[in-house]
């Protein structure tokens, strides 16, 4: 297990670093740069910014700063949000990204399992039927369309949840639904199949032969086998609610990452850019290495090998 943690942490590491450098290279090759739009100083002020954030040097010698940097987990300060460090921007917006990725979490793992639960013990009757559809349509619509659409329904026609900003526990709940309906539909659609697939094999059969059905059939026996796939997925879709919440929190006017990203994208703020894409990268190979110890605690055939 020590062998499995070490060469996962490394080729964990091995990963961020990519990330980060094919992240910096590709912001500086856009055409450009962070202060292209300060014309009201005069040329010696913008000498002495450039200097001080070192965009006067070669790439390569930007890149080695940045790494000297990242090393030492310093991003240094925004270049848009004067008198702001990075980490202290972090610090306020990722709890806020996290918490709305986590209720997304719980919806989808909620309606997703238990729908695909149901269609496929009700294999080919009208739930099934209804709940394909409604996985279907839940997976083509995008997400974006569908928090314009509960805005106007829910926020502004029946008033029954506000629509936007963030003030209690209240104002997460159609971003969090917006967010979760396509990876819901994706569950419910993987654990359908995955369940349909179980329901075939002979020991499934022979255990209802001798009687057991219920709850005690369905966790025990039926579950157990069959959710290798849904955990398999868990951490990349972990991270996709997490990092896709950027048009969402656009959208409801939620101060979280996301929000922060699509502003520093525009502004060319490039510690805040490169912070955000390390700290998702981060959150992807961890949960990665989660999941690995999960199936393998599962699968015992994975153990084994």
């Amino acid at each position: 297990m020590t062998r499995l943690i070490l060469s996962r942490l490394f080729y964990g590491a091995i990963v961020v670093w990519i990330v980060a450098t094919i992240t910096f290279f590709l912001m500086h090759s856009v055409p450009g740069g962070p202060f292209d739009s300060e014309k009201k100083f005069p040329p010696e002020i913008m000498k002495n910014i450039q200097a001080k954030y070192h965009l006067d040097q070669p790439v390569w010698k930007q890149y080695v700063f940045y790494l000297s940097d990242l090393i030492r987990l310093n991003f240094g300060p925004s270049f848009k949000y004067r008198n702001r460090q990075v980490e202290d921007i972090l610090s306020l917006t990722f709890p806020v990204s996290l918490y709305l990725g986590f209720w997304a979490l719980v919806i989808a793992l909620s309606f997703g399992v238990s729908a695909g639960i149901v269609s496929a013990l009700k294999h080919n009757q009208s739930f099934d039927r209804i709940a394909i559809f409604l996985s279907t349509l839940g997976i083509s619509v995008p997400g974006f369309v569908l928090a314009a659409l509960l805005i106007y329904l829910v926020g502004y026609r029946l008033k029954l949840l506000p629509p936007a900003l963030l003030e209690d526990w209240t104002h997460y709940l159609l971003p969090a639904f917006s967010l979760a309906a396509a990876p819901s539909a994706y569950l419910a659609r993987l654990t359908r199949s995955s369940l349909l697939e179980t329901l075939g094999k002979p020991f499934v059969q022979a255990v209802q032969a001798k009687g057991v059905y219920g709850a005690r059939f369905i966790f025990k026996h039926l579950l157990k086998n069959s959710l290798s796939p849904v955990v398999t997925v868990l951490g990349p879709l972990v991270a996709m609610l997490i990092t896709g919440s950027f048009v969402i929190e656009k959208i409801f006017s939620i101060p979280g990452m996301g929000r922060y990203f699509i502003t520093a994208v525009t502004n060319r703020d490039y510690p805040l850019i490169m912070a955000v894409t390390i700290v998702y990268a981060v959150l992807i190979v961890v949960m990665n290495f989660l999941v690995d110890i999960a199936y393998g605690l599962l699968d015992p055939r994975v153990r084994l090998k």
